[in-house]
C-alpha cells in the first residue's frame, strides 16, 4: 500500500464534526460557518449570501451541509451564487465536509457553507 501526505497549502481542512461544532484547522468553531481561502466565518445561513459573495472569482463550487440531512437550500440562494458565477453543491453537512478536504487536497478552488448535525 502507498501512503501518501496530503498538503493542503495554505487552506483549512475540516477535521471534524460533531452536536452543534465542526473542528476547523485544528480549532473548534459553534454553530454554522463558512470555510473560505480567506479563513473560517460565522455564517447566518441561507439568509446570509453576502458572506460567500465576498469570494467571487477565488471559488468554482460551494458545498452546502444542510445538516443531518440532505435538503435543498432556497431558490433565492442558489440563484443568486449561481447568477455570480459559483456553482452550488447542497448534500448533508458530513458529506460536504469529506468532498470539500478531498477537493482542497486537489487545489481545487472550493468553499464550503456547513449547518450544524
Amino acid at each position: 500500500m502507498r501512503l501518501n501526505e496530503i498538503s493542503y497549502n495554505d487552506a483549512v481542512p475540516i477535521d471534524g464534526y460533531g452536536p452543534g461544532f465542526f473542528r476547523i484547522g485544528g480549532q473548534k468553531h459553534d454553530g454554522p460557518v463558512v470555510v473560505l481561502p480567506s479563513g473560517v466565518k460565522t455564517w447566518g445561513g441561507f439568509d446570509d449570501v453576502d458572506t460567500v459573495l465576498g469570494v467571487v472569482g477565488d471559488i468554482d463550487v460551494l458545498f452546502v451541509g444542510t445538516g443531518a440531512e440532505i435538503a435543498h437550500p432556497p431558490k433565492t440562494f442558489r440563484e443568486t451564487l449561481e447568477d455570480a458565477g459559483i456553482g452550488v453543491e447542497a448534500m448533508a453537512s458530513p458529506a460536504a465536509c469529506r468532498t470539500y478536504n478531498v477537493l482542497l487536497s486537489e487545489g481545487r478552488r472550493v468553499a464550503v457553507a456547513l449547518l450544524p448535525v
